[in-house]
């Protein structure tokens, strides 16, 4: 057994064991993986295998300059609160409770020193999601206000809503106050597009950002030439994943899954992908892209790694495209990663230090990821993977061990 080969069964036994307990969960199985992957292929090349972010996002037309600052880790979300007016059936979490503005595990109790962090990261983009963050208009506005005035005046900032709660009013409010952006789930709503028709002629873009529901793929190819009309520049469509939270929901739908790092939807990235398909063939003036879990998954995690390690690591680190910090000593491999943390939050196995900055504290930690002891018979063939990705993923276990901290993987992995 190779050693990729040992990763994803490792996945499988690990999806199985927290899941397994759930009447009708239907893992895909070898009977059907092939004829899957054929009918995947053949719609990848009918909208012309354009793809980026290492072949994780397909995508037809353009996508979002939001989108672009998030696949190149740029990209800031703050959950402006936990709290949410809708009730659909997919959201991965409960979305009932009103916590402090937070991201990544940190709070921002004050506008200036959320603002303060992006600039000493260097994030080029900034969101406002929850819950839904049109239950708390006034932080939005207090925290979109401070990012324009104390960062850089060319961030790009959207805001994530179902809509529910917009009126013209708050729409030309928000834009006025510096907003780029907005991305509608109009599948919180039944697809209805009053939001929307609210927002046309207010705010520089418009989006629908929607998980690809299987069911409703139909009805959504109906809704791209209103869409267009509306002037909605991008759909952006989701992979559909399974989680505790909603599992009740999804089971009752009889989807296939695939033990990723992450349970994930089959049918889901079949959907979108013919969604895409679609509008290609219809020529339709708007972009589509394919936000695969294989894309938030790698590219955000990493792209967060190497945008906190970039900024905190030691003069001498090597930084790798995972976003890991590689030492090498000899005979062994050794790859660190850089947490930050709120500076109440008790870290108790590893010595962390402070970061000080004028409105907030934080911890840091340096802490082993992974330490690789790499056999004399090996040092040239590490030595060409340190130096060069590799076409194919390595099959010895500790090139594979050093492959997957160096690079992120690339492409949409076979079922």
């Amino acid at each position: 057994m190779d050693a990729y080969f040992k990763y994803l069964n490792s996945l499988v036994n690990k999806n199985k064991q927290e899941f397994g307990n759930y009447e009708g969960l239907q893992w895909i199985n070898p009977w059907n993986t092939e004829t899957h992957e054929k009918n995947r292929d053949k719609l990848l090349t009918d909208i012309g295998n354009s793809s980026l972010f290492k072949e994780t996002k397909p995508y037809l037309n353009h996508i979002s300059d939001g989108c672009k600052i998030c696949g190149n880790g740029k990209w800031s979300c703050l959950f402006i609160t936990g709290r949410c007016n809708a009730s659909c059936f997919y959201c991965p979490a409960p979305q009932n409770s009103d916590d402090l503005p937070s991201s990544q595990g940190l709070t921002f109790e004050t506008p200036e020193a959320y603002a303060e962090y992006i600039n000493h990261f260097g994030f080029q983009g900034v969101s406002f999601s929850g819950g839904e963050p049109l239950l708390a208009q006034e932080k939005v506005t207090d925290y979109l206000k401070a990012v324009r005035k104390y960062c850089n005046p060319d961030i790009y900032i959207w805001m994530y809503t179902n809509g529910i709660l917009g009126n013209e009013s708050t729409f030309k409010h928000l834009a006025e106050e510096g907003l780029n952006e907005i991305r509608f789930d109009i599948g919180a709503t039944g697809y209805k597009l009053n939001g929307i028709e609210k927002a046309q002629n207010t705010v520089p873009v418009l989006t629908v950002e929607i998980p690809a529901i299987p069911e409703e793929k139909e009805l959504i190819k109906e809704l791209l030439p209103k869409l267009i009309s509306l002037d909605v520049k991008n759909l952006n469509l989701h992979q559909l994943r399974l989680t505790h939270h909603n599992a009740k929901h999804l089971l009752k739908r009889n989807y296939t899954y695939i033990p990723a790092e992450r349970p994930i939807v089959l049918e889901s990235e079949m959907a979108a992908l013919e969604i895409i398909k679609f509008a290609k063939e219809q020529n339709l003036d708007i972009g589509i892209n394919y936000c695969s879990f294989y894309f938030k998954y790698r590219m955000q995690k990493a792209g967060f790694r190497k945008t906190i390690s970039g900024k905190l690591k030691r003069p001498g680190d090597f930084l790798t495209e995972k976003g890991f910090l590689r030492l090498r000593n000899g005979g062994q491999i050794q790859y660190d990663g850089l947490q930050l943390y709120d500076s109440l939050y008790p870290i108790a196995t590893v010595p962390s230090d402070e970061l000080k900055l004028r409105y907030k504290q934080y911890k840091r930690k340096r802490s082993l990821a992974k330490r690789v002891k790499i056999d004399d018979r090996y040092q040239p063939a590490v030595t060409n993977v340190l130096e060069k990705e590799p076409m194919d993923i390595p099959e010895n276990e500790e090139l594979f061990d050093i492959w997957q901290h160096e690079f992120i993987e690339r492409g949409l992995r076979a079922f």
